[in-house]
């Protein structure tokens, strides 16, 4: 009997989620945390690619941000979310560093019980119970509601790991008394009250669980596993009528529905009761012999008929069933050469993709046209299997992900080359028409423009601010008024004086009123200029310091693309060599399995041929003692 965890322990956004403090929507999270605000926009950035499930993309992301200090008021969060993210690749040296960084740096209340969570949920998974309790021992009060029920959890299945199963019903039973405590802590409280020595109690449990209404697949399954876990427990302790009474409730469409049946056969045949057995036992034998309980209900049937003295039906039964086991075993043969000729991988690869991002949901939905597949559901299942070829797909994906860094960096040289083309043509050019434009020349016009336009204002010179159509005006006026006064007093020029002396005073008067006006404008673009002129030197100045400068950052990138390059172009080959390791270690769990499940076969078949034996020894025993008068129905 096994306990289990409130959920898989698989890091995903919900979990993240709370430990980052941030709102997830209803789909990832029973319960949403209170909403947190992300004051960086770059921290908001990594959790985006973090909710759009593109992990790889939101953990590069995040480093860059945190390579430039760009996240000031994220900074342990964002912490957390990288060693949250390392810890789903299997990362989990590099994620545990982090953490105990982050604890010993003295982060807030909040933050550092999340890390002393995770940090002995880490230990735990890694089989270091001892150092997963230390860790768990320094979480206070801080941590979320939504994570005290895993911690509890946690702890109990810290302490049924050392086998202090009475500390862990305590914990356990203190969660139980919560109405709304969830049923995997009642079913691992039953557990641990039949491992401390309740077994009543536990039992009690157990069975309110496998009789409780479920819905959806989970808590069926759960109810299944508390009936099974119940069924197998009475056997061992010789109450066969309860062991029936408990399998009875397991669908026969579950997932345990063919270990039910078993069960539920031996039950009936230790109850002496073997036609009985044979009801489950016949239905089993019917179902894919992939399973291991198919297959000693092979033998389970004739064992049966045996017992019910058909000796003619159990020994072609049993004779049957070694040429199943024959069939099997040749099955899986097939199945291995399919596996070393490389047919798996490319087969789940193929009808599984997912190297468009590395991430932790990658499952095995459907399996490759491999001959008799079947055999593979037990081993695929598996946790170290699915581990395995995720981390494969990881590879593949890093591999894919160089080789487009490698054609990217193709690019940028040839972008590089193309801007220091562009830079050695363009600036001779540009450098001369700036020099065209004569900034000295422009710089001693604008000192006599300003020192005309100072006296012009001490003077307050009208005739300073003229356009060409009053200068040409008052040129005129002035030519006039030397005839006028070349002429003397002449009575006859009376009227040309007069009028002179009005237009004279007209053009006057009009500069006089225009004067404060002429003068701010004046000085606006005599400003104007200057602004104009300082521009122009700095770009004179930006000129020069690029001409000198520029093809230094030039060799700078160069040298960058190539140190990347050579960087890839070693990494690949090692890379290439995990990738291939992880082949030859995927096939080889999987062949191992196989190899088991042959073993197990020919230990079936090794049964299955003793009793044959016995028949024939029971047979001949028989037909000797009738040829013996007086032999025959006596004892040895």
């Amino acid at each position: 009997m096994k306990k289990v965890g409130r959920r898989a322990w698989l890091w995903g956004p919900a979990a993240l989620g709370v430990v980052l403090g941030v709102c997830l929507p209803a789909t990832e999270a029973a319960a949403k945390p209170p909403l947190h605000v992300v004051k960086d926009p770059y921290y908001g950035d990594s959790l985006f690619y973090f909710f759009q499930q593109h992990y790889f993309s939101s953990v590069t992301d995040l480093m860059v941000s945190q390579h430039f200090a760009r996240m000031p008021h994220h900074v342990d969060e964002a912490e957390l979310l990288r060693g949250g993210l390392y810890l789903s690749y299997g990362m989990h040296r590099e994620a545990g560093e982090i953490f105990a960084r982050l604890i010993e740096k003295g982060a807030k209340p909040e933050t550092r019980d999340r890390a002393w969570y995770y940090l002995a949920k880490i230990r735990y998974q890694r089989d270091l119970p001892a150092q997963a309790e230390e860790a768990l021992a320094h979480v206070g009060d801080r941590l979320p509601a939504e994570l005290e029920e895993d911690r509890a959890l946690l702890q109990a299945n810290l302490l049924m790991a050392r086998g202090a199963y009475a500390d862990a019903a305590k914990i356990l039973k203190g969660m139980a008394d919560n109405p709304k405590a969830g049923i995997y802590v009642r079913y691992n409280l039953g557990v641990a009250l039949i491992k401390s020595g309740e077994i009543a109690q536990g039992t009690a449990l157990l069975d309110q669980i496998g009789q409780a209404p479920a819905e959806g697949e989970e808590m069926l399954s759960l109810r299944d596993k508390a009936n099974v876990a119940l069924g197998f427990t009475a056997l061992q302790n010789n109450s066969p009528e309860r062991a029936r009474t408990y399998l009875e409730r397991v669908r026969l469409s579950g997932m345990l529905a063919n270990k039910a049946l078993l069960g539920f056969g031996w039950a009936s045949a230790a109850q002496k009761q073997p036609k009985d057995a044979l009801v489950p036992w016949l239905e089993l034998a019917k179902r894919s012999t992939a399973d291991a309980a198919v297959l000693e209900a092979k033998l389970a049937v004739p064992y049966a008929m045996g017992e019910l003295g058909a000796y003619a039906q159990s020994l072609e039964l049993y004779t049957d069933a070694i040429a199943v086991y024959e069939r099997e075993r040749a099955n899986l043969d097939e199945s291995i050469a399919a596996i070393h000729a490389g047919k798996l991988l490319d087969g789940l690869l193929e009808l599984n993709p997912g190297e468009d991002e590395m991430g932790w949901f990658r499952n095995i939905d459907r399996l490759p046209g491999l001959p008799h597949a079947e055999h593979l559901t037990p081993v695929l299942a598996r946790h170290d299997f699915q581990e395995a070829f995720k981390n494969y797909r990881d590879l593949l994906f890093l591999s894919k992900n160089l080789r487009q860094w490698q054609d990217k960096l193709g690019i940028y040289d040839d972008m590089l080359t193309n801007r220091r083309r562009a830079f050695a043509e363009r600036l001779p050019k540009i450098r001369a028409r700036e020099g065209a434009i004569g900034l000295d020349q422009l710089e001693h016009r604008r000192e006599d423009l300003t020192r005309e336009l100072t006296w012009a204002e001490a003077q307050s010179n009208v005739y300073a601010f003229t356009d060409p159509k009053e200068q040409q005006l008052a040129q005129r006026l002035t030519r006039a008024r030397a005839v006028l006064d070349h002429a003397g007093d002449d009575p006859q020029l009376e009227t040309e004086r007069e009028r002179y002396r009005r237009a004279a005073g007209a053009l006057t008067w009009q500069l006089t009123q225009e004067y404060p006006a002429r003068l701010w404008e004046a000085k606006k673009q005599l400003r104007e200029l200057d602004a104009e002129l300082s521009e122009a030197r700095e770009r004179d100045t930006a000129l020069a310091q690029a001409q000198r400068e520029e093809p230094a950052h030039f060799e700078q990138f160069a040298a960058r693309i190539a140190q990347l390059d050579w960087r890839i172009r070693s990494l690949q080959p090692r890379l290439a060599a995990l990738v291939h390791a992880q082949d030859r270690y995927i096939q080889g769990l999987v062949v191992a399995e196989l190899e088991h499940q042959k073993e197990q076969l020919a230990a079936y078949a090794t049964q299955a041929r003793f009793a044959v034996a016995r028949i024939y020894d029971h047979a001949n025993i028989g037909k000797a003692a009738d040829a013996v008068p007086g032999q025959a129905g006596q004892g040895p």
